[in-house]
């Protein structure tokens, strides 16, 4: 059979209602004419069919018509409903029911797309989705909330693709490399405050409503990670000892960080809300509104270029610079100890760990507030 110069339909002489389709362009393909409620129809077959397949495919076409269903309606139904199952939300529902138990910052990334994805994105079919779409998406995040946040959310809906893709024969996903918003030396941070830079940030944190101010300090004086303290309960401070479960740590296992009073103090300082778990809490909720708070802070303080993860760098240079052994210091970050020392020391440092903790509090206190290196001389 060759292509002409029109598309062709030719009977197939032995299932009725079969037609083989020959485009000008010389592809073929099957499809099924019918009546049905006193209309022509026409039902188009799937691509990559055999005769054989295409015969037995007709013959249940027919076969609908006989119990007087639409064969081309019900694809079309069918279509719709299939659409709608491979939404992008119920895609990342699925995913998250099948691998969220084995991504730590799981809830993280549901909250994040519950925000600033589904309100757009979410009830669309995650086929039709383009990348311009996906790429207009950021921009409007990272205008909103920061590179940070896109960035976060490129990811996670980058990972939910790729799985999507493994799992359907035609899901093609849009993300492809380039579409990062930050270059991966920006990844690698070395930033760390002065101490002009620490006195200007501390006093600034005292003069904010709220307890973001708080948090920052209690940052620099702990060494903790972001979410670690943006997302610290009451119950897990036991005596003047933090107790940091698993679930929350990035090495999953547990930690005790024992507190210096200074850390403390800063506790003891923040504004409690009534009925809420949570430490740091503006509204009874986790700490939110990073981006913003943290504006109003630069502002305050004058102090720009830096991250919330800067402090934590910076806490760990001042230990080195206040004499704290690096063995001990690394303790109070939360790393694991690689290699023989590792598996065979057991010791809990605990002690160790608050001597670091009250050497950077008195280092700390000395930069904020600086005392005049004078002696006075005895008459």
């Amino acid at each position: 059979m060759k292509p002409g110069s029109v598309r062709q339909e030719i009977p197939d002489g032995q299932q009725r209602g079969l037609y083989v389709v020959v485009h000008a362009t010389g592809a073929k393909g099957f499809a099924v004419r019918y009546r049905f409620g006193g209309r022509s129809r026409r039902l188009v077959l799937q691509g990559g069919l055999t005769l054989a397949q295409a015969r037995k495919t007709a013959a249940d076409a027919m076969f609908q018509l006989q119990q007087g269903v639409d064969p081309a309606a019900e694809k079309a139904k069918a279509k719709t409903e299939q659409r709608t199952a491979d939404s992008l939300a119920t895609v990342c529902e699925a995913f998250f029911k099948r691998e969220g138990g084995k991504i730590r910052s799981a809830k993280d990334y549901q909250r994040d797309l519950d925000r600033l994805v589904f309100p757009a994105l979410g009830k669309r079919p995650i086929a039709s989705i383009k990348r311009r779409e996906i790429v207009r998406l950021l921009d409007t995040i990272e205008d909103n909330n920061g590179p940070s946040a896109a960035e976060s959310v490129l990811a996670v809906i980058r990972r939910i693709m790729n799985w999507h893709a493994v799992r359907d024969d035609d899901f093609r996903s849009p993300i492809v490399r380039g579409m990062t918003r930050r270059k991966s030396s920006e990844h690698a941070r070395s930033r760390i405050l002065t101490d002009d830079e620490i006195r200007a940030l501390w006093r600034a944190a005292d003069g904010m409503q709220g307890p973001f101010g708080h948090y920052c300090k209690f940052l620099l004086l702990t060494a903790a990670r972001r979410n670690e303290a943006a997302h610290m309960r009451w119950q897990e401070i036991v005596g003047t000892d933090w107790h940091l479960p698993s679930a929350r740590n990035k090495t999953k296992t547990d930690l005790t960080r024992p507190l210096s009073a200074k850390a403390l103090q800063v506790l003891a300082e923040v504004p409690r809300i009534a009925g809420s778990d949570y430490v740091f809490s503006a509204h009874g909720g986790r700490l939110g509104g990073m981006t913003r708070r943290k504006k109003e802070i630069d502002e305050a303080s004058g102090v720009t270029g830096w991250t919330l993860h800067d402090l934590r760098r910076t806490a760990r240079s001042l230990m080195a610079r206040a004499g704290v052994p690096s063995e001990h210091a690394e303790r109070t970050l939360g790393h694991i100890i690689r290699g023989v020392e590792g598996v065979y020391d057991r010791h809990s440092y605990r002690a160790e760990m608050l001597i670091a903790y009250e050497k950077l509090s008195t280092l700390i206190g000395q930069i904020v507030d600086p005392q005049p290196n004078v002696v006075p001389m005895a008459r």
